[in-house]
């Protein structure tokens, strides 16, 4: 089978990653790909939301399957384009897609089928807006309804912070995103992230994780795309994840079905957890950046029957395998990020880090210019390790992060800093 993913970052560069090593797969493309996705995919410069030239390249090169990995073009309609040309396509279609692309339809959502999350509302007005969160308690929480590729959530610690933000986005930050906002109280407790398979009826569990999105040490300064990640997460254990799987992820797909909107593909629930209970802070309807790194690195079965089965509607007839190790993902990002970066530097030793064992290093905002590698974004590398232990994995991470050569970039120096003081 010739099999097309779209994208350009390292969630996309994972995927092509686990679906290079199918027997199933013949001929793997991506678009339009990254520096690193072009080791193990043919890249076409084709951008993910061009619907028509991805129609016609499938119908050039008899693709048989597209895996969609932003939320971008999911919530725009890719898949629907693309089911319509007679292409199948893993994602959610447009209506389905709403449960990332709106946070107040989310919200909504969650209130009406008793889904458990933190109290909410809803403004386009900012004045409202400011009135409602004087009689709130702080610190708390204000997201752009849209989408902001991980930026449009902010923690407002002071009214004048919070009063600020809403002007912030309300006032155009955001573009269209920001046209609503979301104001929720603040949850205590510990993040985690679990992931599932829904073909609209059956429920597939994938591998849980925990990501760093702020950008700093000790979880400090403004929130990221995400600045690392590790798998499992050890605050889901077994009976964590049919807690989960019992109050949020089946209702939630059963609600999806009961508005209409049935689900397929993966979706992506963002936890945080206090004294043994989980609510749902938001939905992602793609797998995460950078979880999807550690995701793929742990997993022993062969991703494509997975996918394939989620569009088929056949879930309930595949079981995954995932390897026993720990998987930990560092991020490497452009100085500056996630604020005003320069572009083009060229980053060394990549070949020797890649070369260490158990290390596999995930491009993100990458392109090759005459051999070299040149960083092209904000988040740049996802230096990913496999160890027996959150603390091993780490280690081999860290320890590949000091081989790669490139001064213009950071990364954050704890990432799997809870897993290992709770060890």
């Amino acid at each position: 089978m010739n099999v097309l993913v779209v994208g350009s970052g390292g969630r996309e560069h994972a995927l092509c990653w686990a679906l290079g090593r199918s027997a199933s797969v013949e001929n793997l493309y991506c678009a339009p790909g990254n520096g690193g996705i072009a080791d193990v995919a043919q890249c076409v410069d084709i951008d993910g939301e061009d619907f028509s030239a991805l129609i016609g390249f499938c119908k050039s090169e008899s693709i048989g399957f597209v895996v969609v990995g932003p939320e971008a073009p999911l919530v725009a309609g890719l898949v629907d384009a693309l089911t319509g040309a007679g292409i199948k396509a893993f994602g959610p279609d447009a209506a389905a897609a709403v449960l990332e692309g709106s946070k107040g339809f989310m919200k909504d959502l969650c209130a009406k089928y008793d889904i458990p999350t933190a109290a909410y509302a809803r403004f386009t007005d900012a004045e409202a807006a400011k009135s409602y969160v004087r009689d709130q308690c702080l610190p708390i929480v204000i997201k752009a309804d849209g989408l902001a590729a991980g930026k449009g959530v902010v923690i407002a610690r002071s009214k004048d912070e919070a009063e600020d933000t809403i002007n912030d986005i309300l006032g155009g930050r955001f573009g269209s995103a920001g046209a609503e906002i979301v104001i929720e109280e603040f949850l205590r407790g510990e993040e985690a992230s679990c992931f599932a398979l829904v073909d609209g009826t059956s429920v597939l569990m994938l591998a849980s994780a925990q990501d760093h999105k702020a950008v700093g040490d000790g979880d400090t300064g403004p929130n990221t795309g995400g600045m690392g990640a590790y798998s499992p997460a050890p605050i889901v254990d077994a009976a964590m994840e049919r807690k989960v799987l019992d109050t949020i992820i089946r209702p939630t797909v059963a609600a999806m079905a009961a508005e209409g909107r049935p689900y397929k593909g993966v979706l992506f629930a963002g936890l945080m957890i206090d004294g043994g209970e989980p609510k749902l802070l938001e939905y992602n309807i793609r797998f995460g950046d950078p979880e999807c790194q550690v995701l793929m690195s742990r997993l022993d079965s062969d991703l494509l029957p997975l996918l394939l089965a989620t569009c088929d509607g056949t879930l309930d007839r595949i079981q995954p395998s995932w390897k026993p190790e720990t998987a930990l993902v560092v991020v490497m990002a452009a100085r500056g990020y996630p604020g005003a970066y320069e572009k083009g530097s060229e980053i060394y030793n990549l070949n020797a880090a890649n070369d260490l064992p158990d290390v596999t290093v995930f491009h993100a905002g990458t392109a090759k210019s005459n051999g070299a590698v040149i960083a092209t974004g904000g988040r740049v590398l996802g230096v990913t390790a496999l160890g027996r232990s959150v603390a091993s994995a780490q280690q081999r991470a860290y320890e590949a992060v000091g081989v790669i050569d490139w001064p213009e970039g950071f990364c954050r120096t704890d990432i799997g800093w809870r897993a290992v003081a709770r060890r």
